[in-house]
C-alpha cells in the first residue's frame, strides 16, 4: 500500500501537553491526515467511541486516566478494539514497554520525538492495519463463497435425490405405458406424420430452441415432446412433464420455480421447482395455455435469462433447460384477447409442430391398431390376432374423438373380449354402434326403416348395448327394439346386448 492510500486517515492525538499537541497536529495535517485532539483519557475514550479513528497517538502519563488504562478500554470494545495504538512516552524502561504491549499497543515513540519518525510509524501501522482489514475481508469473502459452494453442493444433492424420488414414482406399468405411447404415436405412413418426423429431424440441430406443439387432446403431443428430447443432445438429461392445468393456482409459482424455507406459511424447507428438476434436460409444459396470467411474465423471464428466482430467495439460480410446450387451445387467439401474453406466445412458438387428429390420418389407423395389438399381445403372452376386414372398416370409418388414446383403449378392450381370437365387429361395440362418418339430420336416409335402424343404433351406442336403457331413451317398448335386432345383425353393427 502506498502513501496515497493512507492519506486522509483519521488520527486521534491524546496528550495533556498543548505544545506536543500543536507539533503533532501541524505535522499530521501537513501529511494530509484528518486530526482529532483529546487532552485527557476520558475525552479520548469518548471521541474514539463516537468517531472510531484509524489510529490513536496516546500519551502514557495523564492526570485523570493513564494511557495504559485507556488502551485497555479501547481494546475491550468491539468497534474500537482493532484501532492501532501508538504510545507517546518519556519512559523507555523495559517494564513500561512490556506494560504497553500487554495493554494492546502496537508501538512506542519516545519523547522528545522527531516528526519524521512519528509520521513514518503512523504510515507503517496504518498500512499494516489496512492489510489486516483487506485480509479479513478476503477471508470473510472466502468463507462466504465456501458456504455458498457447500449450499450449492447440498442443493444439487437434494436435486439428485428429488429426481430419483420422482423417477421411483414411475411404476413398471407406467414405464411400459410411456414407451407404448411414444412408439405408437410415431407409427404410420400418412403425409402428416411424415411432416412431423421431418420436423423432428430439423429440431435435432437446434437443441436450445423452444417448441410449441399444437393438437387436440389424445393426439400424442407429449409423445412428440419425448421424441424431440430423445433426439436431442439433452437426451441424457431428465425429461420432466408438467400438466399446467393440474397445478393449483396458488402453488404454481412454487412448483415451477421453487421456494426457500420460510418464504410463506407452511414452507418448512427449501423446495426445488420443476425448472431446476429439469436442469440439463427438457421441461414439457402441457396445457400451457392454462397458466395463470400473473405468472406468465416470470416464465418469460426464466426463458430469456435462463435463471430462476425461487420464492424467498435473493439471488437467481442458473438453469439449462429446453422448454417444450403443448396446448389444444388457440394461443394466438388467447393472446389477442389478452388471456395469454403475446410476448410469451412468440417466445414459446419459436418452432411449431402441428399434430393432426387421427381422423385426418386415416391411412395410419390400421397400422396403429396392429401395432397396439402387438404390444398388448406381448404383455398378455399371446400371439397377436388378425383384424377382420369388417372390423378394419369400422376402425377406419370411426371418427375417434379421443384420437390415438381412444384407439389404444379400444384395441386393448377388443383383444380382451376376443380372448386372443380374430378381432371382429362384435369386439368393437362402440364403433359398431357409431353412426357413419358425417351423419347429420340432413344426411339421414329418406327410407323410414333405415332411419329408424340408425336411430336405434345410436341409442344402443349411447347406452353401451343396454336395451332397457335404450328403449327408455327412445320412449318405446323393449319389444320394438328386439323386433329390429335382426336388421341390425344383418348390418353387422349390433353391439353386445344387455337386457338391462
Amino acid at each position: 500500500m502506498d502513501e496515497v492510500q493512507v492519506q486522509g486517515a483519521r488520527v486521534l492525538v491524546v496528550d495533556d501537553v498543548l505544545a506536543n499537541i500543536d507539533i503533532l497536529c501541524q505535522a499530521l495535517e501537513t501529511a494530509k491526515y484528518q486530526v482529532m485532539v483529546a487532552s485527557s483519557g476520558r475525552e479520548a475514550l469518548d471521541l474514539a467511541s463516537r468517531f472510531a479513528p484509524d489510529l490513536v497517538l496516546l500519551d502514557v502519563t495523564m492526570p485523570d486516566l493513564e494511557g495504559f488504562a485507556v488502551c485497555r478500554r479501547l481494546k475491550e470494545e468491539a468497534h474500537t478494539g482493532a484501532i492501532p495504538v501508538i504510545f507517546l512516552t518519556a519512559r523507555a524502561e523495559t517494564a513500561d514497554l512490556a506494560e504497553g504491549f500487554r495493554a494492546g499497543g502496537v508501538d512506542y515513540v519516545t519523547k522528545p520525538f522527531h516528526k519524521e519518525e512519528v509520521l513514518l510509524r503512523i504510515q507503517t501501522h496504518l498500512e499494516k492495519a489496512a492489510l489486516v482489514r483487506a485480509l479479513g475481508d478476503k477471508n470473510a469473502a472466502l468463507e462466504t463463497r465456501t458456504r455458498q459452494l457447500e449450499e450449492e453442493m447440498a442443493r444439487r444433492e437434494a436435486l439428485t435425490q428429488e429426481r430419483n424420488r420422482l423417477a421411483g414414482r414411475l411404476s413398471l406399468v407406467d414405464q411400459r405405458e410411456a414407451q407404448r405411447w411414444r412408439r405408437g404415436a410415431l407409427v404410420g405412413r400418412s403425409p402428416t406424420l411424415k411432416k412431423i418426423l421431418g420436423d423432428l429431424d430439423l429440431l435435432q440441430s437446434a437443441p436450445h430452441t423452444s417448441v410449441l406443439i399444437l393438437g387436440e387432446s389424445g393426439t400424442g403431443k407429449e409423445l412428440i415432446a419425448r421424441a424431440i428430447h430423445a433426439g436431442s443432445e439433452r437426451r441424457e438429461g431428465p425429461f420432466v412433464p408438467v400438466n399446467c392445468a393440474a397445478i393449483p393456482r396458488e402453488l404454481a409459482d412454487s412448483l415451477l420455480f421453487g421456494h426457500r424455507k420460510g418464504a410463506f406459511t407452511g414452507a418448512e424447507q427449501d423446495q426445488i421447482g420443476y425448472f431446476e428438476l429439469a436442469h440439463g434436460g427438457t421441461l414439457f409444459l402441457d396445457e400451457v395455455g392454462t397458466l395463470p396470467l400473473e405468472l406468465q411474465p416470470k416464465l418469460l423471464r426464466v426463458l430469456e435469462e435462463r435463471a430462476v428466482l425461487p420464492l424467498g430467495a435473493r439471488t437467481p439460480r442458473e438453469v439449462q433447460v429446453r422448454v417444450l410446450a403443448a396446448t389444444n387451445a388457440d394461443l394466438e387467439v388467447q393472446a389477442q384477447k389478452g388471456t395469454f401474453r403475446q410476448d410469451l406466445y412468440y417466445r414459446l412458438a419459436r418452432f411449431v409442430v402441428q399434430v393432426p387428429p387421427l381422423r385426418q390420418r386415416r391411412e395410419d389407423i390400421g397400422l396403429l391398431a396392429r401395432h397396439f395389438l402387438q404390444l398388448f399381445a406381448v404383455e398378455m403372452g399371446i400371439e397377436p390376432p388378425e383384424i377382420s376386414p369388417r372390423a378394419q372398416v369400422l376402425l377406419e370409418q370411426y371418427e375417434f374423438p379421443g384420437n390415438v388414446r381412444e384407439l389404444k383403449n379400444i384395441v386393448e378392450r377388443a383383444l380382451i373380449e376376443s380372448r386372443g381370437a380374430e378381432i371382429r365387429p362384435e369386439h368393437l361395440p362402440l364403433l359398431a354402434a357409431a353412426p357413419k362418418n358425417g351423419l347429420t339430420i340432413a344426411t339421414l336416409p329418406f327410407n323410414l326403416e333405415q332411419a329408424e335402424l340408425l336411430l336405434i343404433q345410436r341409442a344402443l351406442q349411447h347406452c353401451e348395448g343396454n336395451i332397457t336403457a335404450a328403449a327408455r331413451l327412445l320412449g318405446v317398448e323393449r319389444t320394438k327394439i328386439y323386433r329390429r335386432l335382426g336388421r341390425l345383425e344383418q348390418l353387422s353393427t349390433l353391439p353386445p346386448l344387455s337386457p338391462g
